[in-house]
Parts: structure tokens; C-alpha cells; sequence
């Protein structure tokens, strides 16, 4: 019971500094495990339909193959031949990853995407590798990894895909973008989903147990608060930026927690408006307003397409707010 919490704070899992060099050795081989098989499956989803597009992802899953065997030699000239088993999930500071190799029909430029987001993320790691050993030949080693990691960056020009940066300001500026996504839209997202949708059920529960709307606003003010508080907390001491390139976990902290209060808040200031009646009928106009919001963002930013995130949002908050009413009439 207790695992998923501690995972949520970060407990339970390893800081990046306190790894020995042996240990760091053993999470980039996983890493570059775990890089060769996914693009291989990127590689087995796009061969029948951009046959030179798979080649480019074999091409890929194969150097990342050559990185696998450099640092196991490296691993094995340093400290034998028991390689350590640490794997990104027991560090903090990485990006969980959304498994889109899994999915069937993946869409060429939604692989793109995510590959060039890998890349970027195992070259940030190789840099900060680089800076917390002190051998010379591991530290060169690294420091020859980010550069070609950074090589592969590149991979949207090897694509051939129409709509890619055309020149390296282009390619900063899909960087940038792909950051202020990761620190900003994110975290704000998950906390504007949870303010939005959590607190429906212990506002609208009052406000059909009571009909006072005062009342009904100050448990929509506590919940709105502390869901802000906690989820600000929980963004904040998840990842402290260094290997995700996340940037401050205090802005990702007040980004989350701040939208999670206004998510909640949005729906509990009606019920300043002392008919109960009018209170809930433009709290439920703003609800959904809200869960539309939502949905566009995930749209917008996070390629989902439009419909599904609707279906999924809007379902879900349906359903907390029909518990909220249920509870609150019985």
C-alpha cells in the first residue's frame, strides 16, 4: 500500500549523486538496453508502411548496441565482470515514459517526437554522468556518448519528415518548446485535472447534503487548498530537475499546486451566490468548462488526440460529480 506513495515523494528510490561510478556504469548499460529495443520496436511498427524510416530506427537500435558494448568494456576493464542492476525506475529525476511502442498504428510523427525526446534526455544524462565521476577513462567515455546522443538529435532530418526544424535555430526552438511542455504545461495540466476533478465529489456532496452555500464554499475552498498544497509537494520533491531537465522543482511545485487550487476553486466560487439553485447551476456551467479546457490542453500539448481526451475526461469527471450528488442526497 505504502509503495506507490513512497514513489510519488521519490522514497524508495536512489538520488543520481549518491551512485558510484560502478552503479552509473550499470544504469547507462540498462539505458542503452532499453533504447536498442525500443526503437527496434519502432523500427518493427513503421516497416511495412516507411520502409526508410524503419531502416533509420535499425540503424539507431544497432549504435545503441555499440554503447551497450563499450560500457560493459568499460565496466569490465574497471570492476570485473558483475554488472550492478540499476534501472531508471530506481532513480529519481527521470521521466516515466509513455509506453507509445506498445500502441498499434503509432504515428510517424508522434514516434519522431518521442525518439528525439529520448535522445535528448540520454544525452543530459551522459553530461551529468560525466560530471560526478572522476576515472578519466569513464568520465571520456561519457563525455563521447552525449556527444553522439547529441549527433542523434538530428534524427528528424535523418527522417526525411516534412514539418521538422529546418536549421539548428528550429531545432532550439522544438527544444524549448519540449521543455516549457515538461516544466510548465505538465505539471499544470495534472494539477488542473486533479483540482478539477477531485474535488467535485466532496463539494457537490455538501452542497445536496446541506443546500447552504456557504457552507458548500468553504469545504470547496479546504479541498481546493489543501489538494494544492499536496499536489504542489508531490511535483515538487518527485524529481529535482537534475536528469529530466524539468527545470526547478519549485516552479513545477507551484505550477501543479497552483493549478490544482484554481481547478478546485473554479467550481467552489459560485456558491458565494446565496441561492442555491443559481450557486449549482453556474458551478455545473463551469465545470464543464473546465473539463472541456482540459481535454484541448491534452490535445494541444500532449498528442492525444481531441476526442479520446474528451471521452476521458469528461467521463471521469461525470462520474465523480454524479458520486458527489449521490452521496450528498442520501
Amino acid at each position: 500500500m505504502l509503495g506507490p506513495v513512497m514513489n510519488l515523494f521519490g522514497f524508495g528510490k536512489r538520488s543520481f549523486g549518491s551512485l558510484t561510478e560502478q552503479e552509473i556504469l550499470g544504469l547507462a548499460i540498462s539505458q542503452e538496453e532499453d533504447d536498442a529495443r525500443i526503437y527496434g520496436m519502432y523500427s518493427d511498427a513503421l516497416r511495412d508502411k516507411y520502409p526508410a524510416s524503419a531502416k533509420v530506427f535499425d540503424e539507431m537500435a544497432a549504435e545503441e548496441g555499440e554503447h551497450r558494448r563499450m560500457l560493459i568494456e568499460m565496466h569490465r576493464s574497471r570492476f570485473g565482470e558483475h554488472i550492478p542492476l540499476v534501472r531508471r525506475e530506481n532513480v529519481r529525476g527521470f521521466i516515466d515514459r509513455r509506453p507509445v511502442w506498445l500502441v498499434q498504428h503509432l504515428d510517424l510523427d508522434i514516434i519522431r517526437r518521442e525518439a528525439m525526446v529520448m535522445e535528448a534526455g540520454a544525452r543530459r544524462f551522459y553530461l551529468q554522468a560525466a560530471k560526478k565521476t572522476s576515472d578519466a577513462g569513464i568520465r571520456k567515455l561519457l563525455g563521447d556518448l552525449a556527444e553522439a546522443e547529441r549527433s542523434h538529435i538530428s534524427l528528424a532530418h535523418r527522417l526525411g519528415l516534412t514539418h521538422l526544424p529546418a536549421d539548428a535555430r528550429a531545432e532550439e526552438d522544438e527544444t524549448a518548446r519540449r521543455m516549457f511542455v515538461l516544466q510548465y504545461v505538465q505539471p499544470g495540466l495534472i494539477g488542473l485535472m486533479d483540482g478539477s476533478v477531485s474535488t467535485l465529489a466532496p463539494l457537490f456532496a455538501t452542497a445536496f447534503a446541506t443546500h447552504n452555500t456557504w457552507d458548500t464554499f468553504l469545504v470547496g475552498l479546504a479541498a481546493s487548498i489543501g489538494a494544492g498544497i499536496s499536489m504542489g509537494l508531490a511535483e515538487g520533491l518527485s524529481d529535482d530537475g537534475e536528469l529530466s531537465g524539468r527545470g526547478s522543482p519549485w516552479i513545477r511545485g507551484l505550477a501543479s499546486g497552483g493549478m490544482t487550487m484554481i481547478g478546485g476553486l473554479g467550481h467552489a466560487l459560485p456558491y458565494l451566490i446565496s441561492n442555491f439553485w443559481t450557486a449549482t447551476a453556474v458551478a455545473v456551467l463551469l465545470v464543464i468548462v473546465e473539463l472541456w479546457a482540459i481535454s484541448w490542453i491534452r490535445y494541444k500539448y500532449m498528442d492525444t488526440p481531441f476526442w479520446r481526451a474528451a471521452l476521458q475526461i469528461v467521463l471521469g469527471g461525470a462520474l465523480v460529480f454524479l458520486t458527489g450528488i449521490l452521496i450528498g442526497s442520501a
